[in-house]
């Protein structure tokens, strides 16, 4: 699912970092670990193919990311990848199903209101289809950007410090929703977090810790 070697990437106009070898099966759990600033959401942006490699090997669902550009990426990242970023982006002018239906436009594809219903059935949030996002308590807008992270059935979830800000009660109701629903789709999983408490969670979880380091070249 994940397989990379001595990969090397940043943000434009920066040097980039230097990240430890992964392999993550089909269907795994890897936990991203380490402080603020050791490369958790450039990591991230490398394997959803939002940043392009500068040095190594790096295969996502058996597709070498260095060899996509432009619209090709993008349609592969929609097609492949759920993000659910810290910072959920959820439209205020459109309401839930509209939220969800952006998923297809960034695919090229078709509205399909029944896959729309259904993944709002399977998070517990159909009855707010209507509802815009400020109309929604944290938690509902949580689900619902997990909602459209799913609804084309990725290959891989990527889930950004999805437990930042929550209580006890809630980092374990957020991580059992997290991988409830990856593994209903069949997904690999990746948290990234510098939450203790996850990683007591995802004690099975393959862990890759990152630590702050002198940039690459």
């Amino acid at each position: 699912m994940i397989r990379a070697s001595g990969l090397v990437g940043g943000w434009p106009g920066r040097p980039g970092l230097a990240f430890p070898d992964v392999d993550l099966p089909q269907g795994g759990t890897l936990l991203l670990s380490g402080p603020s600033g050791a490369g958790k959401s450039t990591w991230l942006a490398l394997v959803a193919g939002l940043l392009t490699p500068r040095a190594g090997t790096l295969v996502v669902a058996g597709q070498d990311l260095a060899a996509l550009r432009g619209a090709a990426r993008d349609r592969w990242r929609a097609a492949t990848v759920g993000l659910l970023p810290q910072r959920l982006h959820l439209a205020d002018d459109l309401d839930v199903a509209g939220n969800l239906a952006l998923a297809y436009f960034a695919a090229g594809l078709p509205r399909d209101a029944r896959a729309i219903d259904a993944a709002l059935q399977a998070l517990g949030v159909q009855a707010l289809a209507a509802r815009r996002p400020p109309q929604l308590s944290g938690g509902q807008a949580q689900r619902v950007a997990l909602a459209r992270a799913v609804l084309l059935r990725p290959r891989l979830l990527l889930a950004d410090e999805p437990t930042a800000s929550l209580d006890d009660a809630a980092c374990a109701s957020a991580l059992g929703l997290l991988q409830s629903t990856a593994a209903r789709c069949g997904a690999s999983l990746v948290v990234a977090t510098h939450d203790r408490r996850v990683r007591e969670a995802l004690h099975g979880a393959q862990v890759l810790s990152l630590q702050p380091q002198a940039e690459a070249a």
